[in-house]
């Protein structure tokens, strides 16, 4: 059986990437595709990659355009989401691409976005235990945030085994298309060439308290997390630097041997070889997400890596992969695990 999808917000970049795929993707035919401030105008203005789908004309993003498709897919600006969303009928598969539901607690919602809560949907990553049975059948998807995605796979097998005690640190070197497409004076060229810059710092940043959400809930317990992201002058990838202590007696072969268990059956993570470590280059374009882990000896910690494209396995990809379950379609399907080079 084939379906129908209409995107909405897809002159964006999380927009571009969905429909990048969409195009391969043997299940799926692509609908309507709408946009804000661009509507009126055709894809190829903004999204000149994409050449099957350059002549289109970007609708208004209303329930209008929006209804009679199988799948919305939404890829707008945290916020907008929730409208649409109550609009739509069950008989939809709605993938928020956005912030809007991924969130179980109202509180913390209201203090990192500044409005009221939408509310909680199915979450988009199947890797974590149990993620796949709420994914199946599910109507609605939250996509989990792109830093989140990372810093998680990165992190929950040592939680969810208890090799480490829930105290954790994530350094995220990240690329810029991670801040959407509207301009920003400290996006443009001049300011990121040649310059790393951290941003968010001191626990502000918008995807804290969903990292705390998903190890909290893997560990069985409350974790604290340090949180520091890093500008980088790349157009995309995520590269994250994440530590625990180790609980007592731990051994570097049991964390190596949890990962190896955890991962091995995962067709998009992928633990790497021992002394190979992941890169932001090794993941382009693809669905992948690549991890390394080991132990500090000295600092008596585990150090996780990990590698992926935030704009493919941090968005896109990750919303394709969670409507493949939903509609109990192959996982793989229309999903890329090759990257691009050099």
């Amino acid at each position: 059986m084939g379906y129908t999808a209409a995107i909405a917000g897809a002159s964006g970049y999380a927009g571009g990437e969905l429909l990048r795929l969409l195009l391969a993707h043997p299940g799926i035919e692509i609908g309507t595709l709408t946009a804000g401030g661009n509507a009126g105008s055709t894809l190829g203005e903004h999204q000149p990659h994409l050449v099957p789908l350059a002549d289109r004309v970007l609708a208004e993003t209303t329930l209008e355009n929006l209804a009679g498709h199988d799948i919305v897919f939404l890829a707008l600006p945290h916020g907008q989401s929730g409208a649409i969303a109550e609009q739509l009928g069950d008989d939809v598969l709605v993938v928020d691409c956005g912030a809007d539901f991924r969130l179980k607690d109202a509180a913390a919602w209201e203090a990192f976005y500044g409005s009221p809560h939408a509310g909680t949907w199915p979450y988009g990553l199947p890797e974590l235990p149990g993620g796949r049975d709420a994914l199946a059948g599910a109507a609605r998807i939250a996509v989990p945030g792109c830093h989140v995605t990372t810093a998680t796979l990165a992190l929950f097998p040592g939680l969810a085994e208890g090799l480490v005690t829930p105290d954790l640190v994530v350094v995220a070197v990240t690329g810029t298309s991670g801040a959407g497409k509207s301009p920003k004076p400290h996006l443009i060229g001049s300011e990121t060439m040649g310059s790393a810059a951290p941003y968010g710092v001191g626990g502000v940043h918008r995807h804290n308290p969903e990292i705390v959400q998903n190890l909290s809930g893997v560990a069985g317990t409350d974790v604290t997390l340090s949180f520091t992201p890093i500008l980088a002058p790349m157009p995309r990838g995520i590269l994250s630097t994440c530590s625990a202590p180790l609980a007592p007696g731990v051994t570097e072969e049991q964390v190596r041997d949890a990962y190896a268990r955890r991962f091995s059956a995962e067709p998009f993570v992928h633990l790497l070889p021992e002394g190979t470590w992941p890169t932001t280059a090794m993941t382009l374009g693809a669905n992948t997400a690549l991890v390394q882990v080991t132990v500090d000896r000295a600092a008596g910690r585990m150090v996780a890596i990990a590698a992926l494209d935030n704009l493919t396995k941090g968005t896109a990809g990750g919303a394709v992969q969670s409507a493949n379950i939903a509609l109990g379609l192959p996982e793989t399907t229309g999903l890329p695990t090759t990257g691009v080079a050099p």
